[in-house]
């Protein structure tokens, strides 16, 4: 019987995963994830897309306040960045997408240091009105500043390819995705088992102490900064290869919240958590839709008229009903499940 609480050296304690059972799920799942574009409509293709690209936000996302424990309302901001960035290179400037995604997540990771700076000194609430505050402030720099951003006119981008994919296809755009989400989840939990991870996670549980054992709170708290939002502005890029015409009006503070729901539903600091955080507030409104759809007509056609409403109310319901029942999330259940099921009979 595994207990996961005994191991004899260094390497494995800092070691993936030391469980082929794991491994196999994981390739099992892989391989679903590949097959599954050949086997459903282009519909249930796009959604996927947007679930692979909420899951990189919300892995960035992750290492800031799951991890760090730094509160983050400002990644609308992050990640209208990151997508404008991407959107004007290519549009007015010719830049190959490729390149143009990188530069998204470059110029995410620079901004954040605009906020990250005067944030040092600031945790808790004060900090997540400040990176509030700085979303405002990026999305009105965008929407006023119309001889470099367009304006509210927004900025539409033509057909392209991305390393020889057809990123006018729905297939090919997801496979970009899902590549991007893989390698995103590698880095980050690569990054989360290094001495910067390890920095990252004593922060959030003493900054006092960790500032007394010469972990340095200016370097790393800024390092948490710059690493989570290139994540988000990667994310950023990948929206504007999907949406194909940006607008401001996009990236709202509701934007933040679900991304904030994401990580507390899936299980702050877990890489895992993250991702199925977005799947389940991705999928949520798309759910919510199908109940709606079997109420009858007129309840059905005036549930439809505040859809945008009632996407925020069920967003801050399960975000309460969450932290009041399972605090850690859906990965902490799960975990929950497996351990019973590992100990049973003998499970408490």
């Amino acid at each position: 019987m595994r207990t996961h609480h005994f191991v004899e050296t260094y390497e494995k304690h800092i070691a993936l995963s030391d469980n082929p059972v794991t491994w196999s799920w994981t390739g099992l799942l892989l391989v679903a994830l590949v097959v599954f574009p050949f086997a459903t409509s282009n519909y249930l293709i796009a959604l996927a897309t947007t679930v692979g690209i909420a899951a990189i936000g919300a892995i960035g996302l992750n290492i800031l306040t799951g991890v760090t424990g730094l509160i983050s309302l400002g990644q609308a901001g992050f990640l209208a960045a990151g997508c404008y960035t991407t959107a004007l290179l290519i549009a007015d400037y010719n830049w190959p997408p490729e390149l143009a995604l990188i530069a998204a997540g470059v110029v995410s990771a620079l901004l954040s240091l605009v906020v990250g700076v005067p944030s040092l000194r600031l945790k808790g609430l004060y900090l997540a009105i400040t990176t509030m505050a700085f979303s405002f402030i990026i999305t009105h720099f965008l929407l006023y500043a119309e001889s470099v951003t367009h304006g509210p006119y927004g900025v539409r981008i033509e057909d392209l390819g991305f390393l020889g994919l057809d990123l006018a296809s729905p297939i090919q755009l997801y496979f970009l995705v899902l590549a991007v989400a893989v390698i995103a989840a590698i880095a980050a939990l690569n990054i989360l088992r290094t001495r910067v991870g390890r920095a990252f996670t004593a922060i959030r549980d003493h900054d006092i102490a960790a500032r007394v054992m010469g972990i340095s709170l200016t370097q790393y708290k800024l390092s948490a900064f710059v690493i989570s939002s290139f994540f988000v502005g990667i994310a950023g890029g990948l929206m504007a290869f999907q949406f194909r015409f940006i607008n401001v009006d996009i990236f709202n503070l509701l934007l933040s919240v679900e991304a904030l729901a994401m990580i507390i539903v899936g299980g702050l600091g877990s890489v895992a958590g993250a991702i199925l955080g977005a799947v389940f507030i991705v999928l949520l409104p798309e759910a919510t839709r199908e109940v709606i759809d079997l109420l009858p007509t007129g309840i059905t056609s005036m549930l439809s008229t505040y859809i945008y409403e009632i996407r925020g109310l069920l967003t801050g319901l399960t975000i309460i009903i969450m932290l009041r029942i399972e605090p850690h999330g859906l990965i902490g259940l799960w975990r929950d499940i497996k351990r019973y099921w590992t100990h049973w009979p003998l499970s408490v």
